[in-house]
């Protein structure tokens, strides 16, 4: 009896509907280009490049589900699209063609206020030195990320080793450390960071360990969450059975199991740290003018100065919302693959 084949699946353009989707997704992408190069200078034309870009999402949309099927995630992808480019203008700041961001005297021949004008010298507008908004928010990226990555850095391993302690010997010492996060979690955040602030000088070292305390207490508790879950699995009672020591079972079968969950948290923790360090600089406790932070920026258009110049505090409030979006998005579906009590029975 010969063997029943499974029928091939047809080719992409065969399937129905997505010779359409293709067609709205490039009409979609004509119109984001139609908008910049027709409206160029016109002051409708970041509302209209907005419209466009929504239209062109949905076209994008469409056209990715009938090309991956109705799995695909659009919003997924932007956001790590969204990442990697702010993640790599921020490192490269110092080679990109930027306009001044930050030495007052070489902005003293800039309009000062200009509106933004994406073909123009300053994409994103000036502020009321005239230093460049664009340049100002890759600068204020790099703080920024500096401060949240490494005390997300700091919490993960500080954190882990606590957390990997309490979670496999218990008793007196899950006890402890007990105790010792719920004493963390019980100040309030930002009435701690504003207590550090006052005590501490606002450079970007002092508000890194700062903020490493915000997230100290959750790591503990995330990674002895997943010590508990994988502490009595098979692969650690077998090194347990044939002599391992404690330290070999926590660094050689616990740790890289811990690990990943602790990843996928720290990616959500960096994004509220961005936010807790922008309301430090916001309060004029963290980074300090003339030099950039997201903070900072959106302080600057306090006094009436959003009202007759929103761009000022629009530009770098955008920035900051689009961050911290893509970064809590990608880390839960990191979360929903990796935590170990998200897993499905």
């Amino acid at each position: 009896m010969s063997e029943l084949k499974a029928p091939l699946s047809p080719p992409w353009f065969a399937r129905p509907g997505t010779v359409l989707n293709v067609v709205l997704g490039l009409v979609g992408l004509a119109a984001v280009l139609l908008s910049l190069s027709v409206l160029q200078g016109s002051p409708v034309q970041i509302p209209a490049f907005a419209v466009a870009c929504v239209g062109a999402y949905l076209a994008l949309a469409r056209l990715g589900a009938g090309l991956w099927g109705t799995r695909f995630d659009l919003t997924a992808v932007l956001c790590a699209v969204w990442i990697v480019l702010i993640v790599s203008a921020a490192v490269l700041a110092p080679l990109l063609p930027l306009a001044e961001h930050q030495d007052l005297a070489k902005s003293l021949d800039v309009q000062t206020m200009a509106r933004p004008d994406i073909f123009s010298a300053h994409p994103l507008g000036t502020n009321n030195f005239g230093l460049d908004i664009l340049a100002r928010i890759i600068y204020g990226a790099r703080a920024s990320l500096v401060v949240s990555l490494a005390a997300v850095a700091i919490g993960m391993i500080v954190g882990g080793a606590i957390g990997i302690l309490a979670g496999y010997f218990r008793g007196t010492v899950d006890a402890v450390v007990g105790v010792f996060t719920n004493s963390l979690l019980a100040l309030p955040p930002l009435i701690l960071l504003i207590a550090l602030a006052t005590v501490l000088q606002p450079n970007l070292r002092n508000i890194t360990i700062g903020l490493s305390l915000l997230a100290l207490p959750s790591m503990i508790r995330m990674a002895r969450a997943s010590t508990l879950a994988f502490a009595q699995r098979e692969f650690v009672l077998a090194a347990r059975a044939m002599g391992a020591s404690r330290l070999r079972i926590m660094i050689r079968e616990l740790l890289p199991n811990v690990l990943l969950p602790l990843a996928s948290y720290g990616m959500v923790m960096v994004s509220v740290l961005i936010v807790a360090e922008a309301s430090l600089s916001f309060l004029g406790l963290g980074i300090r003018p003339p030099e950039p932070s997201w903070g900072n920026l959106i302080a600057e258009g306090e006094g009436g100065v959003f009202v007759d110049h929103p761009h000022v505090v629009l530009m770098p409030g955008i920035t900051l919302f689009l961050t911290v979006f893509s970064l809590n998005l990608l880390g839960e579906k990191a979360r929903n693959r990796w935590d170990p009590r998200k897993a499905k029975v």
